[in-house]
């Protein structure tokens, strides 16, 4: 039987993650969001209904993480859909600006429900993993000036930005190129993108209280794999590979 080209591969995987995203937008409700942390008392946030989650909890900080992670991951698929023609990488660019949006609205919109601030001051992003031994977390942070390895072995960049964010030279770079070396950057970016995301998903998938959450997090990890799959096939036909 012949195997399947990277082109079908990258089409199913869009469809699945297509129908993922609408799964979990179905499950993820606001309404759910609200019973969920209704039913977790010892959440309760100053600010917040009665039963919400804290502002310091792993509930909240992975709502406002994800929503700025998946910010870039949107800024990033705009950017390469006017640096290139090819409709496979076009059509993955598509998928993931819509998909991580969409998600991005539902994440700050429970912050707005729950009555807790979209941003904090001082707290360090991902703060909220170290709660459930996630590895290295200290780690990532040191590291992130000496141009380490941070979290989950994933590289550090500088600044406070999350693992597998690109840096402000990278995205720089991401709009000046054109053709296939967009095409290929813009795989690399976002495979080290989706391997922080999927990280980070996984965390909150073990910390996280309210249902809803739970379930947006795992469908995450799910699409985002089958992304990261598709991406190492569009890689390898460009006779490229991932950067870590």
């Amino acid at each position: 039987m012949t195997a399947p080209r990277p082109g079908r591969r990258v089409r199913r995987a869009v469809g699945s993650v297509a129908a993922l995203a609408l799964l979990c937008a179905g499950a993820a409700t606001v309404a759910a969001a609200r019973d969920d942390g209704a039913r977790h008392p010892g959440h309760h946030a100053t600010a917040g209904a009665p039963g919400t989650p804290a502002t310091d909890s792993a509930d909240a900080g992975f709502a406002r993480d994800m929503a700025v992670h998946h910010q870039q991951a949107v800024e990033m698929s705009f950017v390469v859909r006017d640096r290139t023609r090819d409709e496979e990488v076009r059509l993955l660019a598509y998928d993931i600006a819509n998909t991580q949006a969409n998600q991005r609205g539902m994440l700050l919109g429970w912050l707005d429900l729950w009555e807790l601030p979209r941003t904090t001051a001082g707290q360090e992003p991902m703060g909220w993993m170290t709660g459930g031994g996630h590895e290295g977390h200290e780690g990532h942070a040191r590291n992130g000036a000496a141009g380490g390895t941070g979290t989950a072995g994933h590289r550090a960049h500088e600044g406070p930005l999350m693992p597998g964010m690109a840096t402000r030279a990278e995205l720089a770079r991401l709009r000046t190129a054109s053709g296939r070396a967009a095409e290929v950057l813009y795989l690399q970016l976002m495979t080290d993108h989706h391997k922080g995301g999927v990280d980070m998903a996984r965390g909150c998938a073990r910390l996280c209280t309210v249902k809803a959450e739970k379930r947006l997090a795992r469908g995450m990890v799910a699409a985002q794999q089958s992304e990261l799959d598709a991406m190492a096939d569009m890689l390898k036909a460009r006779g490229a590979g991932p950067r870590s």
